[in-house]
């Protein structure tokens, strides 16, 4: 649909379409502006205006039957803008979209002819059953009094419905809850997905099962996991009696214990609430760090208030990306925020090049660039953590690669593209700020093993420089909703029914989680009868 007609679009160019011929309406650049929001109270479409004030980034919008709203949109304005110099247009959405000649955003998923992105990462929440009861979570079989658990076929059907999205089959799966593991065939579904042509599979899990069974770990690896995403809120019992409930220190450190035992690797994934835990955003960093071996990420997550709340409790828990750029660098001494982070979508320029030289479809990172926010992170021989910007022209590179990556797709001559390419890459290092013992070889290296897991292990290994990416992605809510964003979004959910929802609209906004919890719910008597 067309973005709201009040107020200006500053910065827009002309937009491009869909795949399926639906025009996909500019990015706004600029500051101030005017986008498509929703009312929190009534979730109408609205008109929202961004504006800088005291250096950050607000939105404000008004309902006419609920008042006026204001949030924090993002704490740094010049970081805000920053981001959106990282965004080299869009995608074209899915040839194959579930609803067609959809007319609003978000409130008419799964993926629509208006949707511009396709699936980088597919979801399939497993279960709604946990073995915990966290006080911020928002899918819980006990707080909503009904369990939501596909059965094995269901999860097959879902799977098969990623496989057959085009023109780009997704390749990356993540399996979530509730507790994933806590499904009766939870390892089944894993060896499936690896059968049905996923490259790479991963859970979001709480870990207690890895710290409690000897050997599930390893059951996890013979069934073909990758990557745990691991619920990880702080370093400190006190962190962890407020957001899950109880103190989880021990049982986490067990879980990492047993995982580094395997050829998994963890991303850990903190929640962070300001006033709660991020003070302790730089241990978190310090933590994995430590563990380089098996820890490849953070994906931080700032809190995203699912339910009414007040405005002065939501300005004071209010955590942006911003926040925690600048937080890393305070408590860490690494980098520079307006330096060394940008968005993760800047890879765009690298997966059109691969397309383009391959002459097939790829996948396509074009989701929104105030998403999320990150930096790589690589461990010179002295222990040293540098930034990949510190000897890196990011910028540089990433538009030498767009020009690329245009050029190959118009011309019919691939054959010098991968020679121009590793030129593009070796004009823009800056080896005097490289990591202690890295030259511009044993950089590539390290990038070759972070793609292929062969040359990463081993007596290869010893080659590679270990490398951490710390990055956060800000999940939206009512107050801070911006559709353009919905949009692009490259995380989708599947339903048993073969419907795709963009995160932000199975999980806030519409929240189209609880239409599809509530369809294929059971009481839990029913549920405890079909699995007897």
């Amino acid at each position: 649909m067309n973005p709201p007609s009040s107020g200006t679009l500053t910065g827009a160019t002309a937009g491009k379409r869909t795949l399926t011929g639906r025009r996909i309406p500019p990015l706004a650049r600029g500051l101030p502006k005017v986008v498509e929001s929703v009312c929190p109270e009534c979730m109408k479409l609205l008109p929202a205006r961004l504006y800088e004030d005291q250096g950050r980034v607000l939105m404000e919008k008004t309902c006419p039957e609920h008042g006026r709203f204001e949030d924090i949109y993002w704490s740094d304005a010049r970081l805000y803008l920053k981001a959106e110099q990282f965004h080299y247009g869009d995608g074209e959405g899915l040839a194959n979209p579930n609803v067609a000649a959809a007319a609003q955003c978000p409130l008419q998923c799964g993926l629509c002819e208006d949707h511009a992105s396709n699936t980088a990462l597919g979801n399939i929440d497993l279960t709604n059953r946990c073995n915990l009861k966290c006080p911020i979570c928002f899918a819980s079989a006990d707080a909503s009094g009904y369990v939501y658990e596909p059965t094995f076929d269901q999860v097959l059907d879902m799977l098969r419905t990623y496989r057959s999205m085009r023109p780009s089959p997704a390749r990356a799966i993540q399996f979530s809850g509730g507790e994933p593991t806590l499904h009766p065939r939870f390892l089944d579904i894993v060896r499936a997905a690896c059968e049905m042509g996923f490259s790479h599979t991963q859970i979001a899990t709480n870990g207690l099962r890895f710290a409690r069974e000897d050997d599930f770990a390893k059951r996890c690896e013979e069934a073909g996991l990758h990557d745990i995403y691991l619920q990880f809120d702080g370093v400190t019992d006190d962190v962890w009696a407020r957001t899950r409930g109880r103190p989880l220190m021990a049982e986490k450190l067990k879980a990492v214990e047993r995982i580094m035992a395997t050829d998994m690797k963890i991303v850990l994934v903190p929640t962070i609430v300001r006033g709660l835990n991020d003070t302790q955003v730089g241990d978190i960093v310090r933590f994995a760090l430590d563990r380089l071996r098996t820890i490849a990420g953070i994906s931080f997550q700032p809190v995203a208030f699912c339910g009414r709340i007040s405005t002065e409790d939501r300005l004071k828990q209010r955590y942006t990306l911003s926040d925690l750029a600048h937080d890393v660098a305070r408590q860490t001494g690494i980098g520079d925020p307006y330096e060394d982070w940008f968005p993760l979508a800047c890879v765009q320029p690298f997966t059109r090049l691969v397309a383009a030289v391959r002459g097939q479809a790829n996948i396509v990172m074009s989701c929104h660039p105030h998403c999320s926010l990150g930096t790589y992170l690589f461990v010179g021989r002295d222990g040293r953590a540098v930034p990949i910007p510190q000897f890196f022209d990011i910028k540089g590179l990433l538009d030498d690669m767009w020009r690329l990556a245009q050029k190959a797709e118009t011309s019919r001559v691939k054959f010098f593209q991968k020679t121009q390419a590793f030129l593009a890459l070796r004009k823009h290092w800056r080896g005097d700020r490289a990591p202690a013992g890295m030259t511009f070889e044993g950089w590539l290296h390290t990038l070759n093993g972070m793609v292929d897991k062969k040359v990463g292990r081993g007596e290869a290994g010893r080659k590679t420089f270990r490398s951490l990416l710390v990055a956060g992605m800000h999940f939206m809510d009512r107050y801070n909703y911006e559709t353009d964003r919905t949009r692009r979004c490259v995380i989708h959910y599947a339903d048993p029914d073969g419907r795709l929802y963009p995160f932000c609209t199975y999980n806030a906004g519409p929240v189209h989680r609880r239409k599809v919890e509530r369809k294929f719910a059971m009481t839990p008597e029913a549920y405890r009868a079909r699995e007897a």
